[in-house]
């Protein structure tokens, strides 16, 4: 049998959210750290299907204990597996993630969660200038028939400072995170197709990081900033 996500590690969580205590976790820590061993499995198969047909440099699968100092949210432990996969940089831009969560909350997603301020301005002024290109990947009918045909994410409410609120691509400048989602039920999670159908929709993604990449390793003219 191939590498695939362990039915247990969505039990486990299911439990662990009705219980989400140090006692209680901590009597069965080696439980988990047998499905988080499969899971690390997991993360690290997509890894390397993701460099068959991009340039990723590092995967990183976050802990399962959570920050509570500055949190209304007190419980001490994460009840799902998080994980990120670094393009390399400077060049190659974008991310992608992994999230696996009972109860059909999985999700996977893609883009720029939180773009460094240049990087931010540079986006949105690239956008006020010519959003036809953007649209166009938007638009394009295999690429939202897994993406959708806009961004998710955090926006300003009017426009930001120094753009204008009736500018005819607001809808895009607004926007403070560029990504995408795509959600999965516990059962596709399981399947033993789960690794090969995420490589399949992260690759449907390049057009757009592609693009991103060009303008955010160029300035408003064209001109390469590395």
């Amino acid at each position: 049998m191939g590498v695939q996500v362990p039915k247990e590690a969505l039990d486990f969580f299911k439990k662990l959210e009705k219980n989400n205590n140090r006692d209680w976790f901590n009597e069965r820590k080696k439980a988990f750290k047998a499905v988080e061993a499969e899971v690390k499995q997991v993360y690290n198969t997509i890894f390397d299907t993701l460099n068959t047909h991009d340039e990723v440099d590092k995967v990183k699968m976050f802990r399962i204990y959570r920050d509570v100092r500055f949190s209304k949210n007190k419980d001490p432990y994460k009840t799902h597996f998080g994980g990120s996969f670094h393009r390399t940089k400077p060049k190659l831009r974008g991310g992608y993630y992994l999230h696996i969560q009972p109860n059909n909350e999985s999700f996977i997603a893609t883009g720029f969660w939180e773009p460094a301020p240049a990087d931010l301005l540079r986006i949105r002024k690239e956008f006020e200038m010519d959003d036809s290109e953007i649209r166009e990947i938007l638009a394009n009918k295999k690429f939202n028939s897994v993406w959708g045909d806009t961004f998710v994410g955090d926006e300003v409410k009017t426009a930001p400072k120094g753009f204008s609120k009736d500018h005819k691509a607001i809808d895009l400048i607004k926007k403070k995170q560029y990504i995408f989602t795509k959600k999965y039920t516990d059962k596709e999670v399981l399947d033993a197709n789960f690794i090969s159908e995420v490589n399949e929709s992260f690759k449907t993604i390049r057009p757009y990081f592609d693009y991103m990449s060009d303008v955010l390793t160029t300035d408003l003219n064209g001109v390469s900033l590395i």
